[in-house]
């Protein structure tokens, strides 16, 4: 029984940190975007960029997420699309995963779920973020 209560400790501890840990600003998340996202989806999110051009699907409208998803962000399903936890069918081979390439630097906590947080690496909130802020 010890041994689960310093357990439930650690990890309690663990979730403070995290807590303490603040997304990286909206300058990160462009700058994310700008590395990793405009040559396809284009400077301001629409899905024009030079590297679209010839794939076998155009790179999506990313200004228009919420529009899609009745008014509202998804951001969880953003993330996780990102990241390539959740692959979009025959457009997977098109999208990279850069889940491997935003996981440099600290966790934060997001709500998955109600009343469930979830360690996430920040540069992915950030990045997700600043699509939230695209939307038109």
């Amino acid at each position: 029984m010890k041994r689960l209560i310093a357990g439930a400790g650690v990890g309690a501890a663990l979730a403070g940190a995290l807590v303490a840990c603040a997304p990286q600003s909206a300058t990160t998340g462009r700058a994310l975007y700008d590395q990793y996202c405009q040559s396809c989806h284009g400077t301001g999110g629409k899905g024009d960029g030079p590297g679209g051009v010839g794939l076998p699907h155009a790179p999506a409208d990313l200004t228009q997420i919420a529009a899609r998803n009745g008014g509202t962000f998804p951001m969880v399903k953003v993330m996780s699309v990102i990241d390539g936890y959740t692959r979009r069918g025959d457009r997977a081979s098109v999208m990279p995963e850069l889940g491997p390439a935003l996981q440099e630097g600290p966790l934060v906590l997001i709500e998955t779920e109600p009343g469930v947080m979830t360690p996430t690496p920040a540069n992915l909130v950030a990045l997700a973020e600043y699509l939230r802020g695209l939307q038109g």
